[in-house]
């Protein structure tokens, strides 16, 4: 009824009944489950290493054998020169691809959904998505020559723009559009496949009622489509300390390196590269709970604002 505010389906309950009514579905899922326990929940062991010292000299020793540190580990990333500027990076360039990949993969997939043309739009589909399966390194390449200095683009336009070699955060804005035109096409699917479920007639009663596509969009797609993008942000927010370093890396140069290291470059430079172990695990321990912590967060926060919710 009007007024009333959203009505919320009641949740199933879990009987033996539902549970061999879908029993089919269940057994697809065991593939999956087994994967999971081997691949993400077994390794959670080594994080053993983050309280203890592990050098190559007792990386071969039983877990029991090693010197155990305590946090000794964490205070020492922690204090580290890098690590302040590191987590600053991280997190600036997590935000920009939130709100810069999410504007682009949404805008994209209306455009393409407003195409008339069937051919054209599955042409175009197909052309976005491919560079999501295009290396980094050619990617870097093909970016660094267009981008660095006495690249395409300056010869273009006859001047230095200095993207590449920019030592300030516009360095992020220069990596996130390059990771934008490698990951829309791809991210778009996802939306793409929310408005197939729209009810048609929602348009054509629209329509009828004189309202132009551009209200349609607004009045009908975005609505239609906003628990996918309420999901997709709550996920995005849970992987922002997560960033790639391998796009970092390749994108880097000595120049910007202070702007484009993030948490998984420091702790391969100071875990792997210095051989200690143990503190690279730290940061990979620290990444997992502070995103745990920012999924939880933003899940409860869209719950209380009448979102669906991850969990």
């Amino acid at each position: 009824m009007a007024g009333k505010g959203k009505v919320k389906p009641k949740k199933q309950k879990i009987t033996v009944n539902l549970l061999w009514r879908q029993r089919y579905l269940l057994l697809m899922s065991v593939p999956f489950v087994v994967w999971l326990i081997i691949f993400k929940y077994i390794p959670l062991w080594g994080w053993t290493m983050a309280f203890q010292e592990v050098k190559p000299a007792t990386f071969s020793l039983p877990i029991w054998q090693r010197t155990f540190v305590g946090f000794e580990n964490f205070l020492t990333a922690f204090k580290d020169r890098l690590f302040a500027q590191t987590m600053i990076n991280t997190v600036g360039t997590g935000i920009l691809d939130i709100a810069i990949g999410t504007f682009a993969a949404i805008a994209f997939a209306v455009l393409l959904n407003e195409m008339k043309f069937l051919r054209l739009k599955k042409l175009t589909q197909t052309i976005s998505y491919l560079p999501h399966f295009v290396s980094w390194v050619i990617v870097a390449s093909i970016a660094k020559n267009f981008l660095n200095d006495g690249g395409v683009l300056d010869t273009i336009f006859g001047t230095n723009l200095h993207l590449m070699s920019t030592n300030s955060p516009l360095i992020w804005v220069v990596i996130t559009l390059i990771n934008c035109w490698k990951e829309m096409g791809w991210n778009a699917i996802i939306y793409l496949s929310s408005m197939a479920g729209i009810d048609p007639g929602l348009y054509e009663a629209a329509e009828i009622d004189g309202a132009n596509r551009f209200q349609r969009i607004w009045h009908i797609t975005l609505p239609g489509i906003r628990p996918t993008i309420v999901v997709l942000l709550i996920m995005s927010i849970g992987s922002v300390l997560n960033a790639g370093m391998e796009r970092q890396m390749l994108l880097s140069n000595a120049i910007v390196e202070d702007h484009t290291m993030v948490l998984s470059w420091f702790a391969y430079k100071r875990g792997i590269g210095n051989s200690n172990y143990g503190l690279g695990t730290v940061i990979g321990v620290f990444q997992s709970v502070v995103s745990v912590t920012l999924l939880l967060i933003a899940n409860k926060i869209a719950g209380m604002l009448g979102e669906d919710r991850l969990i």
